[in-house]
């Protein structure tokens, strides 16, 4: 017995046509005994026995039947419409169901769907066959790409750009093996293709043989660059060895190219010995930098000592100490170039101010107008400006002389001035 009453899923039933009544006695009864019957084209048909309750529940039960049916042929035509059904699919699945409609156990129009399930397949055929037909169209355009493909090798077969020419030659032949098209056809355009490249190899084959005696030169003379490069990478000369490794290599570029493996080797030598001087002058430069920036870090403590002397104070012990400072000054060695000239000025002002606050004194003294001290400032003057000339020179041996001599002058002064 056929009974399932209130428990039955619903499914959605816009789907139905307007000729697809929803009153269930237009397409269904139920005898007396509770045999339940679809109306069809061909006549009644028992689809089950209803022993549950009244006819209405029986006719609503086979109804809610039909409707599911329905609403399967529904989604059916729904997802072919949105184009997420592959249409050879669809044409299977609604065959399934329209076979299943002669003994389908439901009350409705069942010639209805029938016909819906027909009018889908015809429309889903429609779409094979547009399908076959971009199908072969694709494929003609397939083959008239490997066609282009093809004119274009033809045509570089006879150009002399080797790179550029034999790149696309690869190319071409890398984009052939992305494009399918039937096999026959295929290998006869592969053919020409074959043609073409074997041509265009042919001629760059002869260009290069050309060129063999180009590159024997071009060994010979890189060889004597290496070897030059070699003698030099253990110099110590470093400027003239420098310009001279930076010349080898500007003529190492000019020097034309030797076979592949002789050019690689007689590199790697090249190269090597560059790299080797190179780094040894990275290391003395880089122990140069370091001597420098310490040199500039002492220089910088003293300054802070003398740039804190107070002439007000004690003028003789502002000298000593100022001398002092110089002392040290040089022992310190040189700062690098970027800050050097900086820090002399700054103990130059030093120096200034506490030479000023020497003319100061001297001229509140009893032996201002003193021809021996006169003469020993102006000494002392002329060797000052002559070691800050000297110095910014670089010449360190003059100003290393200069400064005994200044030391020698400052000593005398300090004896005039005090009427020894």
């Amino acid at each position: 017995m056929e009974c399932e009453p209130n428990t039955h899923r619903t499914w959605d039933t816009g789907a139905v046509s307007s000729g697809e009544s929803a009153d269930p006695a237009s397409w269904g009864r139920v005898d007396s005994d509770g045999t339940v019957y679809v109306r069809t084209a061909d006549g009644e048909r028992v689809i089950g026995s209803w022993q549950a309750g009244d006819t209405s529940a029986a006719l609503a039960f086979f109804t809610r039947r039909y409707e599911d049916i329905a609403a399967e042929v529904g989604l059916l035509e729904t997802r072919f419409a949105s184009g997420k059904a592959d249409a050879a699919h669809t044409v299977s699945s609604a065959q399934r169901i329209r076979g299943s409609l002669d003994e389908a156990k439901a009350v409705g129009d069942l010639a209805a769907l029938a016909a819906r399930l027909t009018a889908l397949e015809a429309t889903c055929g429609e779409r094979i066959e547009a399908e076959r037909a971009a199908k072969r169209a694709r494929a003609a355009e397939q083959v008239e790409a490997k066609r282009k493909l093809i004119e274009e090798a033809e045509k570089l077969a006879e150009v002399s750009q080797w790179k550029s020419a034999g790149d696309r030659l690869r190319e071409i032949a890398d984009n052939w093996r992305d494009i399918r098209i039937d096999r026959k056809t295929d290998g006869e355009l592969w053919a020409r293709l074959r043609s073409a490249r074997s041509a265009f190899a042919k001629r760059r084959t002869a260009h290069f043989a050309n060129l063999a005696e180009e590159r024997k030169t071009a060994a010979e003379r890189k060889e004597k660059l290496v070897k030059e490069a070699e003698g030099l990478a253990g110099s110590s000369d470093w400027k003239p060895t420098s310009a001279r490794l930076k010349t080898l290599m500007r003529e190492w570029k000019s020097a034309g190219r030797a076979d592949r493996d002789t050019e690689a080797e007689m590199w790697q030598r090249f190269r090597a010995a560059q790299d080797s001087f190179f780094k040894r002058l990275s290391e003395v430069n880089a122990e140069r930098d370091a001597t420098a920036r310490e040199a500039q870090q002492a220089r910088e403590a003293l300054l802070r000592e003398a740039e804190g002397i107070d002439p007000a104070a004690d003028l003789a012990d502002a000298q000593a100490r100022l001398r002092s400072v110089q002392e040290l000054w040089e022992k310190a060695g040189r700062a690098p170039r970027e800050t050097a000239a900086a820090l002399d000025d700054r103990l130059a002002a030093v120096a200034r101010k506490i030479r000023d606050a020497v003319d100061a004194q001297w001229r509140e003294s009893s032996v201002e107008n003193s021809p021996l001290v006169i003469r020993l400032r102006e000494s002392v003057a002329k060797l000052e400006k002559k070691i800050e000339r000297e110095r910014a020179a670089g010449r360190d041996a003059v100003v290393a002389e200069a400064e005994a001599a200044l030391s020698t002058q400052r000593e005398w002064l300090s004896q005039a001035e005090r009427g020894g």
